[in-house]
């Protein structure tokens, strides 16, 4: 009889205890040369195939936060980068559920949901504190809608998996559930904020 290894990459247990506003994530499987599994919540090797084998249970929490409570700063950073405050607006739900102390599974914090790494290249001093995070997060916004030459679902793409991952793809969208869940569900939030701004 054949053995197969199983190999996981998944956030400890004990983060999810210790930090219990995370939440898990997709889980992908992928099976090597010689036959071993592979379980990944971050799907990252563009030549490996990945099976979605277990999905997250969506849930957008409540965490009394008043939506508007931030549109005069969602104004402010819209008007300075030409970036349409309800699009700006869109994504802050989707990430964060306007909680300016969210952090995600992978690291990303604040109400625009940036990487530590991106926080840094953008000079955000403190991603918790809701001016810095939205106005750096439409700064990035606006480079990638540049990037992509106005292309919103790739630039979306690339908020989610990062700009190298698209590049890696041929400047499409990758195939990753999660990417093109979250490009859906921003872009419905986009069509509902426009709807009410009409």
């Amino acid at each position: 009889m054949i053995q197969k290894k199983v190999i996981i990459f998944l956030i400890p247990l004990s983060l999810i205890i210790v930090l219990p506003s995370l939440s898990l994530t997709d889980i992908y499987k992928s099976v090597d040369k010689e036959g071993v599994i592979h379980l990944t919540n971050v799907p990252t090797d563009v030549n490996t195939k990945y099976v979605l084998v277990l999905r997250e249970k969506r849930v957008q929490f409540n965490l009394g936060q008043d939506a508007k409570m931030y549109d005069h700063l969602i104004t402010k950073a819209a008007k300075k980068y030409k970036v349409d405050s309800a699009l700006i607006k869109a994504i802050i739900k989707a990430e964060s559920n306007f909680n300016p102390r969210a952090i995600s599974p992978v690291g990303a914090q604040g109400l625009m949901q940036i990487m530590p790494a991106t926080a840094s290249s953008l000079e955000i001093q403190d991603s918790f504190h809701p001016e810095n995070n939205i106005e750096g997060g439409v700064r990035y916004l606006r480079y990638l809608l540049n990037l992509f030459n106005g292309d919103l679902p790739l630039a979306l793409a690339a908020y989610n998996a990062g700009e190298g991952v698209v590049a890696r793809y041929n400047n499409s969208i990758p195939p990753y559930e999660e990417t093109r869940v979250y490009i859906q569900r921003v872009l419905n939030y986009f069509n509902e904020y426009s709807s009410e701004n009409r």
